[in-house]
C-alpha cells in the first residue's frame, strides 16, 4: 500500500538506469536493492502506458526542464499502481545534466480517472499502426495537438485534471 504521506524517491543515469530507490520505491515495485540497482527505470513501465507520454517526459527532462506526469506503474508482481511524479535534471557544476531524480506522490482518484481515459485514446492511437515508432509518433502529434488546443503546457495540464 501506497500512503499518502509517502514519497517514492528513485534516481536515474542519464541513459534512465536506477542509481538509487528508497525503501518505499522498493516496497511498491517489489524489487530489492539488488534486483533494481543498474536497471532500466522501464522495468517498471505498465503496458497501459503509452509509449509517447514518456518519450514527452524525457524530451522535458533532456531539455534541461522538470516535468509533472501521472504515471501507472507495475510491480515485479503484475500489481500497478498509479503516481504523481515530478521528474528533474540534476546538473554538475558546469550545467550539464549528470542524472534525472524522481519523487512521486499518491495522485488523487478523480485526476487518475481523468489520465486512464487519456492514456487510453493514445494507447490506441499507437496501437492503431503496424510500426510501432509510427504509432507512437502519430499518439505524441495528439497530445501535443490536445495541449496547443488548450494553450497551456503539460504541466499546467496535468495539474488540471
Amino acid at each position: 500500500m501506497f500512503g499518502a504521506d509517502e514519497i517514492i524517491v528513485s534516481k536515474t543515469d542519464t541513459k534512465g538506469r536506477i542509481i538509487y530507490a528508497n525503501e518505499v520505491f522498493l516496497r511498491m515495485a517489489g524489487f530489492s536493492e539488488a534486483e533494481i540497482l543498474n536497471q532500466p527505470h522501464s522495468i517498471i513501465r505498465h503496458p497501459d502506458m503509452p509509449r509517447c507520454v514518456f518519450k514527452l517526459l524525457w524530451d522535458t527532462i533532456e531539455a534541461g526542464k522538470e516535468i509533472f506526469a501521472y504515471v501507472k506503474n507495475r510491480s515485479k508482481n503484475g500489481d500497478h499502481y498509479w503516481v504523481l511524479a515530478h521528474v528533474t535534471p540534476t546538473f554538475d557544476k558546469s550545467g550539464k545534466i549528470v542524472s534525472y531524480h524522481s519523487n512521486r506522490r499518491v495522485p488523487r482518484r478523480d485526476a487518475v480517472e481523468k489520465a486512464e481515459a487519456l492514456y487510453k485514446d493514445l494507447l490506441a492511437i499507437e496501437n492503431g499502426h503496424s510500426d510501432r515508432k509510427v504509432g507512437m509518433e502519430a499518439a505524441f502529434q495528439a497530445v501535443v495537438a490536445k495541449l496547443q488546443g488548450a494553450g497551456v503546457p503539460y504541466d499546467e495540464f496535468v495539474f488540471s485534471l
